[in-house]
């Protein structure tokens, strides 16, 4: 039996800031703000300092004369900039700038039409289901873990074979189909084209190629700009293709071009301060590239699909 006479017992008040009901849990530990993890960002400074002093030493090397580059402090800089970007102007009446050309050529064009069958082809396996889809797509990614110089020769027979050795043709075509791009391609597309905004397209008559052009490229074009700039940078800096590809130098991009200053410096010093003010202004159109398209990096995935 229950005892009347004995006094209710009273719960415990609740502590402060909490709503009576709930249970009481160990107090959550904010994070302190502007805290830095002093290891990662220790790494991540060294890392910066590793990839930034060669570019920091090119800058100040290219502003020395011939004798101001073996005589004075490394980082110390010079006053033979003018002189060097004259001399380097009106070197073989200024084939350097015909290097250049030809690099923008090969990275632009190349880029776009790398970026144009990565986008097909990563399109293609995301959304369609057929025989063999899965054994094509580890067949790439076995070419994204191919070195280029097991493929250069190779592709060096076959482009003989066909009587396109020494041309521009010679060093497109091998970097149209790039296996890094197309994984990018449809890992990007899996992710950002729901199947419904396709099926609601072919519900509505429209074709596979307009459904592609009009939907699937504008939610993919943060991923397309992403492989544009990777094959642009990639092409850019590409040496051993075209320095097996070509013999003509009028058709030798920047890297190559450099390379045969380099090797005739060591007979002629004075070419030295020729291929470090090449190379410093062969960084300049990289960053101004990447200035002009990181904007595109921040649209919204389904505002292209939505205006279309």
């Amino acid at each position: 039996m229950t005892d009347l006479t004995a006094p209710p017992t009273r719960k415990a008040a609740p502590a402060a800031g909490t709503t009576p009901g709930t249970s009481q849990g160990p107090p959550s530990v904010r994070p302190r703000p502007g805290r830095i993890a002093p290891l990662p960002t220790a790494a991540l400074l060294l890392g910066a300092l590793y990839c930034l002093l060669p570019v920091a030493w090119v800058l100040v090397a290219s502003t020395k004369s011939g004798t101001e580059l073996f005589s004075t402090f490394t980082f110390l800089p010079g006053s033979g900039l003018g002189d060097n970007l004259a001399d380097l102007g009106a070197y073989r009446e200024g084939v350097y700038w015909r290097w250049m050309a030809n690099s923008a050529f090969y990275a632009g064009f190349g880029a776009v039409l790398s970026t144009a069958v990565s986008a097909v082809s990563g399109y293609a396996l995301a959304v369609y289901r057929f025989r063999g889809r899965e054994a094509v797509f580890n067949v790439l990614l076995t070419g994204v873990l191919m070195p280029p110089v097991i493929l250069a020769i190779p592709q060096y027979l076959l482009v003989a074979k066909a009587g396109m050795a020494d041309t521009y043709l010679s060093v497109l075509l091998p970097l149209v189909l790039s296996p890094y791009g197309v994984y990018l391609g449809r890992i990007y597309a899996a992710a950002a084209i729901p199947m419904e905004l396709v099926e609601a397209g072919r519900m509505d008559g429209a074709g596979e190629w307009r459904i592609f052009l009009r939907i699937a490229v504008p939610m993919m074009s943060p991923g397309l700009v992403t492989i544009f700039l990777f094959q642009f940078v990639a092409i850019w800096n590409n040496f051993l293709l075209p320095y097996i590809m070509l013999g003509d130098d009028e058709k030798f991009p920047m890297t190559v071009g450099l390379y045969t200053l380099l090797a005739q410096g060591a007979a002629t010093p004075a070419l030295y301060t020729l291929v470090i003010t090449g190379a410093m202004l062969a960084v300049v159109p990289l960053i101004a590239l990447f200035l002009v398209i990181q904007r595109f990096w921040s649209l919204d995935l389904l505002s292209g699909a939505v205006k279309s």
